[in-house]
């Protein structure tokens, strides 16, 4: 018997789509001037043909803008969260260091275990895709299940309802799937498809209650069999990501939006330079009608070949538009400086000239990277948080790390924002013993706290200095080492000074001893 809803998600999909539309539409538009397939006209399928931008730099600058995202929030080779016990479980160990350094070893291994998952998903891939969404329509959703690697869902493909504090709500996807896909007792319930070549859509809901998420899966208008479940609040795998968050609103703005203006521009004059320059290329040579000359023997003398005509008969088709030319050519290059660097290009870093000092380089990519700080400060907490809980629901239960008691772990992301403070941190103390160089080494030795300047190094590059660098008490400990070893070297040497003396006092008291002898 078939198991109606009381609402449908088709309507509900239907009445959120409504508000959705303004966004996606701006989306389509980025899209027209960087990659037209990412955001895809409606009714557009595997077969449509897409039109190609008359330039390249929107579709250069998003690659190199996502890349660079990428490695900052994914960096290859090192984890980019920390993993650490709260303090009621770090008050329990106290002062026993062997237990704490069991906990850290521990916790290493878990954090190794999940950037081992990461290789094994190929979690890259997807998330490229996804923060190339993220920049031409501010929105994707990404959809993680405890088994598998990582779905990406577009603009076009979701719906997202979020309250005034930007918490989530509700989320609906919709996927056409072909109904021999779906399972068997969902083929039962819906009955038969009169063409089983005809895709069906499949909505998700995802609603928000008190202390859980609810979900099911709805088919014309029927929920299918066994999709009904709960997820924790923070073991939530669908994660609806924004680029900028606008308070208020359930969707977020793209990266392309706020230069929007400017590509359009660079699109319109590249179109017309090209199309101007293909029209200036044509070569056509014109015969006066009354003329001597005809156009028979023009065109068809070979090069170099000896006609009769008059010259004054012949003339050349131009385009008098060079000057119309260079004004739309000098417009598209302050355009694509602009727009190089809003993307991050390398180019827009060195400014043009031979004699370019290389701290003005550091100086110019470290203001640029800088810039990024908001944006990365949105996806630690809506992407990599959330990526960090699901990781670790997923280790856990398929038992590659031990089962922890609730909320005794506290991941703490380590890239984005404060990697990038670190940066600056590191680039000014590299730049501080730069310029203590030329006082000497002693005088650096004798004023700089080299302790200090040790750990504030480690700090700066992310490491744990903890085990690495001396402690006091070790310091101490070598030292002392050290005075004892001085003294017992300097007790042997006088020891060594004294022998030939007490050899000849010895010898004396047995000549003194033999003669009272006799």
């Amino acid at each position: 018997m078939e198991q109606q809803v009381a609402v449908s998600v088709a309507n509900r999909y239907q009445q959120l789509e409504t508000y959705r539309s303004s966004f996606l539409q701006r989306a389509r538009d980025g899209a027209l001037v960087t990659i037209p397939s990412l955001v895809p006209p409606e009714g557009s399928s595997g077969s449509t043909t897409f039109p190609s931008p008359f330039q390249a730099i929107g579709a250069r600058g998003l690659n190199n803008l996502a890349s660079k995202l990428l490695v900052a929030l994914l960096p290859p080779n090192s984890p980019f969260f920390r993993l650490s016990l709260d303090e009621a479980a770090l008050a329990e160990l106290g002062a026993d260091n062997a237990a704490r350094g069991k906990v850290e070893e521990a916790l290493a291994k878990i954090e190794r275990n999940a950037m081992s998952e990461i290789e094994t998903m190929a979690l890259r891939v997807p998330v490229f895709e996804a923060l190339k969404q993220l920049i031409v329509a501010g929105n994707a959703l990404i959809h993680m299940p405890k088994k598998g690697g990582i779905k990406v869902y577009g603009l076009e493909r979701y719906v997202v309802k979020r309250d005034a504090m930007g918490n989530v709500l509700e989320i609906i996807t919709k996927e056409s799937v072909s109904p021999l896909m779906l399972p068997k007792e969902a083929q039962e319930v819906i009955g038969e498809v009169s063409d089983n070549n005809k895709s069906l859509d499949l909505y998700t809901y995802i609603k928000r209650s008190v202390g859980k998420w609810e979900v099911r899966q709805e088919v014309k208008g029927v929920v299918i069999p066994k999709s009904e479940g709960t997820y924790p609040l923070d073991k939530n795998p669908f994660i609806p990501l924004r680029f900028n968050r606008i308070d208020g609103e359930d969707y977020g703005r793209g990266f392309i939006e706020e230069y929007i203006g400017d590509l359009q521009s660079l699109e319109s004059l590249t179109q017309a330079i090209v199309e101007g320059s293909a029209a200036a290329a044509k070569v056509l040579f014109l015969v006066a009608p009354n003329g001597t000359t005809k156009p028979k023997t023009l065109a068809q003398a070979p090069n170099g070949a000896i006609v009769q005509g008059n010259a004054q008969d012949v003339s050349t088709l131009q385009v008098e538009k060079y000057n119309d030319f260079r004004v739309a050519l000098e417009a598209t290059a302050r355009i694509e400086e602009r727009m190089a660097f809003a993307f991050m290009l390398n180019t827009a870093v060195q400014r043009k000239g031979e004699r370019v000092t290389a701290e003005e380089i550091r100086y110019m990519a470290q203001e640029l990277e800088g810039g990024l700080g908001g944006l990365y400060s949105i996806l630690s907490q809506e992407f990599q948080l959330p990526l960090v809980n699901l990781l670790l629901n997923r280790l856990e239960s398929e038992g590659k790390m031990p089962k922890m008691p609730k909320d005794t772990l506290k991941p703490k992301i380590i890239t984005g924002m404060e990697a990038l403070g670190r940066g600056h941190d590191l680039n000014k103390l590299t730049q501080f013993l730069q310029m203590l160089q030329p006082l000497g080494p002693d005088v650096i030795a004798s004023e700089l706290n080299i302790g200090d300047y040790i750990d504030r190094l480690g700090a700066s590059l992310g490491l744990d200095t903890n085990g690495l660098i001396k402690t006091d008490e070790q310091r101490q400990a070598e030292m002392q080492q050290a005075q004892d070893m001085q003294d017992q070297q300097h007790a042997r040497d006088i020891s060594l000074k004294a022998a030939p003396n007490v050899s000849k006092e010895m010898a004396q008291g047995m000549r003194e001893q033999q003669q009272q002898g006799q």
